[in-house]
């Protein structure tokens, strides 16, 4: 008994490993039902050529015996005519009625079209399909022939065309036509004597047996695909009831690995909340200076000035309070028609009261612009913008070294407008090249959250990360790449909403 549950455990656990959905039973089904189609379709194809080939042989075998028989009884009905007899003026037309009976005869038959004895005569062919024209010929006036008919034409080009092969070999000839019919010719030879072919055209028609074979063919064809289908019915259904309990079980499974699914992504979006709060804090901390140093400088003559950095300032903190509100910030509010930022002004600030505020004394750190002032609004909010660039000028002044640095940033925009671009440039030493390859998602691990190009302890790695994170909802792509005459370039590319 044991020995059996084993056995048993062993199948479920053999089985258990193929994800067999009813899906698939859909899909072997399918095939099969294709399948069985094709080669029925195949098989009648093949059975319907074979019958039409050997239809088509055995109404050219039919054509020619008929044909055959005709020239025989002809000839027999010359050969045993006397010329005494045919003198008598009753037993010249009892011939003329054979002649006419042997013409008629043959085309009464509902497959035969024409029939006809075709003469050679000082050169040229004559076709005769009258008894009185063929006593005449043979047995009175042999140069008396009436001219012939226009519906006879192709069929002497036919004969004088064979002509030749049909004196010396004294073959049957049979040449087919489009619908189905066949001009056979049998060499005319009474007594021995070449004198011409019989003619006769003739449209055999075995069809209806055709067509009764392949009726009798679908009917077996449709017994039996009927037969599979309710077979794979059966099947499908006796599969479907039995893997209910399976599929019960994988749905619960599913939703226990859904909801699980929906706390981690939770859990990751707060996880990547609180390294924004935390890094945004410090640029809030330094920010504050500056408008407190701002304020204690105050006088009648930099009023305007300070009044307008401090309001920059202000905005930022209150866009930092406002991020502090959210894990997830609604799209709108990061990218809408309603934003109209000078990206050329924005950068001009950010250079200007940030970083050169920052490293005044740092003569060894100099800052570039390159800016488009054709460069078009961007449809960002500034201080997301903000949020974007300053991790990323940060870096360019991290990894330079200590020796001297220039901070390029550039912007330029493609010739149709499609693309716009922003650019920031360093001659330092450059990025690592282990971080500017790319994960399996395709990101540069530069971008990547707790890599950074500086050790100064674990809270390091999030600057370019949330770059990175903010570019992807503002529709950004972000790249970075070591220049060949030293140092990295991060390059921003903008599409237009």
């Amino acid at each position: 008994m044991s020995n059996n549950n084993d056995s048993q455990q062993y199948l479920k656990e053999k089985f258990r490993k193929y994800n067999f959905q009813i899906k698939h039973l859909f899909l072997v089904f399918g095939i099969i039902c294709f399948f069985l189609i094709l080669v029925t379709f195949i098989q009648k194809l093949s059975l319907q050529t074979l019958l039409l080939n050997t239809q088509r042989w055995y109404q050219q075998d039919f054509a020619e015996r008929l044909a055959n028989l005709t020239a025989t009884s002809l000839e027999l009905l010359l050969e045993t005519a006397s010329q005494e007899e045919l003198n008598n003026d009753l037993a010249a037309q009892e011939m003329i009625q054979a002649f006419n009976i042997l013409f008629s005869q043959q085309v009464l038959q509902h497959q035969v079209d024409e029939v006809a004895i075709i003469v050679t005569h000082k050169g040229n062919s004559y076709i005769i399909d009258n008894g009185m024209v063929l006593y005449q010929y043979f047995f009175r006036d042999g140069n008396n022939l009436p001219p012939n008919s226009d519906d006879y034409q192709r069929v002497l080009a036919l004969y004088d065309s064979i002509h030749p092969y049909m004196q010396a070999a004294e073959e049957v000839q049979s040449i087919p036509t489009d619908n189905n019919s066949f001009r056979v010719f049998v060499p005319f030879v009474p007594k021995g004597e070449f004198l011409g072919a019989v003619y006769v055209r003739n449209t055999p028609d075995f069809s209806f047996i055709t067509e009764e074979v392949l009726a009798n063919y679908n009917e077996t064809a449709l017994f039996f695909s009927a037969l599979i289908l309710f077979g794979l019915l059966a099947v499908f259904y006796v599969s479907s009831y039995l893997m209910n309990e399976r599929d019960a079980a994988r749905e619960s499974l599913f939703t226990q690995e859904q909801d699980a699914l929906k706390k981690s992504i939770d859990q990751q979006k707060e996880h990547l909340f609180t390294k924004r709060i935390y890094h945004t804090h410090h640029k809030a901390e330094k920010v504050m200076g500056f408008i407190k140093e701002d304020l204690r400088n105050l006088s009648a003559e930099n009023i305007e000035e300070s009044k307008y950095r401090v309001t920059k300032y202000a905005n930022f903190m209150s866009r930092v309070i406002y991020d502090m509100k959210w894990y997830e910030p609604p799209l709108h509010a990061i990218r809408n028609t309603i934003f109209q930022t000078d990206l050329n002004a924005l950068i001009r600030f950010i250079v200007k009261n940030i970083f050169l505020r920052i490293a005044s004394d740092a003569e060894s750190l100099k800052f570039k612009l390159d800016l488009d002032e054709t460069f078009p609004p961007v449809r960002v909010n500034e201080f997301i913008i903000w949020e974007i660039l300053e991790p990323l000028i940060q870096n360019s002044i991290d990894h330079g070294g200590e020796a001297d640095n220039t901070i390029l940033i550039k912007t330029y925009q493609d010739s149709d407008g499609e693309k716009r671009y922003i650019t920031i440039s360093d001659t330092g030493k450059g990025v690592p090249t282990n971080l500017l390859e790319k994960n399996e998602d395709g990101v540069q691990l530069l971008f990547l959250e707790n890599i950074s190009t500086k050790n100064i302890g674990r809270n390091s790695g999030y600057g370019c990360y949330l770059a990175y994170e903010i570019s992807k909802r503002c529709g950004w792509e972000i790249k970075a790449e070591n220049l060949e005459q030293g140092g990295c370039r991060t390059t921003l590319t903008l599409k237009t909403l």
